[in-house]
């Protein structure tokens, strides 16, 4: 609880960082000097253009800009931050007070206006404090919720995009039922994590969490590791040991890679599942099993099924609730929050002052498919922090695979007929780029965020098309 309470205080003396922008110097200037002497990070910028790289690239707290400044004014800032960073505080700020212009910011989203007269520096300086108040008290609430979430295994699972978002709602829907849960995925997306998640939400937490790759032993000792075994019972079994439902009596038994089993120890599980009892090995007698089995898969079942490698009654029995753990490459928009993620974590373990990741590095990692997914990922960035000698991880401490990687590969381009004129490539690529750019936007009822999601690219790079193509 100490640690608790110091770490909440901590975060309390963090002032919040602001961004000013107006065109005259002057007013950057004198704002700078005046929040930097009350311990604020600030930052500047002349023109909407630069604060909006600006935006891209830091989280700011607060953001106080002109209205009137030569090209795209402080309204049309205003509804960008809005869209890349809606928790930010926005305040503009004129110099021409006009009714209609008021009215205007405050529709467009301002949570404050204020008039550049002789005490505008007050008002703005009372804005800052309400802001700090504000956020004080939502970085405690914040933290402990961040608590909350590293002890109910939450915390452990990296991902803001819609589709983990929709996997942390079902773990915390399934894990206070009892009910069978299978795991699906590729190898490398975390279907543990998702399973220890489960059964830390659930009525079992207090219980044993116990794994075993069905895959990693041969049939005759999976039979022993799972229900145990008598002394004698076989060559080498000097003593009397319990199996792992034993073990995990009253918590859960995760059952890694099960589709690796072989269909005679489905047949001895099917009957475990079925009637709650286990036999060791070389006995007669058979004891009760309270244990909730959570299994993961990285085969497709429904093919296993079909071609006879895996019981369809089994099957059945085991997804009672199905999870498909998305691949990475199906969630790029998590790919940068993972990445800090993992440099953060190795860049301590390895005491190194690295604390960013070069656009050019970050733009290759999230181009990159990621057959490994996250732990292809997490191995990669531990070999990145452990070549770099810079501050930020650059292109060249990438591997190879993932610098020359050019996309998958499209194979043969069946249906398609070239007249014998041929065709304008860059116009049909492009035609085709602004029809799917249209789509999305469409379907994601104009917000952009959005849209960049349903296209799987970053926002960064759904800006640059829809500019590109006047959208």
């Amino acid at each position: 609880m100490q640690g608790t309470k110091a770490a909440i205080k901590e975060g309390a003396r963090e002032l919040p960082h602001i961004l000013v922008v107006d065109d005259e110097k002057s007013i950057c200037e004198l704002l700078e000097i005046t929040f930097r002497k009350e311990g604020h990070r600030v930052e500047v910028a002349n023109s909407t253009e630069a604060a909006k790289r600006k935006l891209e690239s830091q989280i700011f707290d607060i953001i106080i800009s002109d209205i009137r400044m030569p090209g795209e004014d402080g309204v049309d800032l205003l509804k960008f931050a809005k869209e890349i960073a809606p928790d930010s505080f926005f305040v503009l700020m004129t110099a021409l007070p006009a009714l209609d212009t008021a009215i205007a910011a405050l529709n467009s989203g301002a949570d404050r206006y204020v008039i550049k007269d002789h005490n505008h520096i007050d008002q703005l300086r009372r804005a800052v404090q309400e802001v700090s108040e504000s956020l004080r008290w939502k970085k405690e609430a914040g933290y402990l919720r961040r608590e909350l979430r590293r002890l109910t295994g939450l915390d452990n699972i990296i991902g803001q995009g819609p589709k983990m978002h929709a996997i942390f709602d079902l773990i915390q829907t399934v894990a206070p039922q009892s009910s069978r849960v299978l795991i699906t995925g590729e190898s490398g997306t975390g279907k543990e994590l998702v399973a220890r998640a489960i059964h830390e939400n659930s009525a079992r937490s207090q219980a044993p969490f116990i794994t075993i790759n069905c895959g990693a032993f041969p049939e005759t000792l999976l039979e022993s590791e799972l229900f145990g075994y008598m002394k004698g019972s076989f060559t080498g079994a000097n003593e009397n040991r319990p199996g792992l439902f034993q073990a995990a009596h009253g918590g859960t038994l995760f059952m890694d890679e099960i589709g690796n089993m072989s269909l005679t120890m489905q047949v001895k599980l099917y009957r475990v599942l079925q009637e709650g009892k286990v036999r060791p090995i070389g006995s007669t007698a058979e004891s009760d099993v309270d244990v909730r089995i959570i299994a993961a898969t990285n085969k497709d079942f429904e093919k296993e099924i079909a071609e006879g490698r895996f019981r369809e009654d089994l099957y059945y029995r085991l997804s009672v609730i199905p999870i498909q753990v998305p691949a990475l490459r199906e969630r790029r928009e998590d790919i940068p929050l993972l990445a800090r993620h993992f440099l953060e974590r190795f860049r301590k373990t390895m005491e190194k002052p690295i604390d960013a990741i070069s656009p050019e590095a970050m733009s290759k990692l999230e181009a990159y498919d990621w057959p490994g997914n996250v732990r292809e990922l997490e191995n990669t960035m531990e070999r990145a922090v452990a070549l770099e000698t810079g501050k930020e991880i650059s292109v060249r401490v990438l591997p190879d695979r993932i610098l020359g990687y050019a996309g998958t590969p499209l194979g043969a381009a069946e249906g398609i007929e070239l007249p014998e004129d041929g065709v304008d490539f860059e116009k049909v690529v492009a035609a085709t780029e602004r029809m799917y750019l249209q789509a999305a936007l469409e379907k994601a009822g104009g917000v952009r965020t959005r849209a960049s999601e349903f296209l799987k690219i970053t926002y960064r790079s759904f800006r640059h098309y829809a500019k590109k193509h006047s959208l």
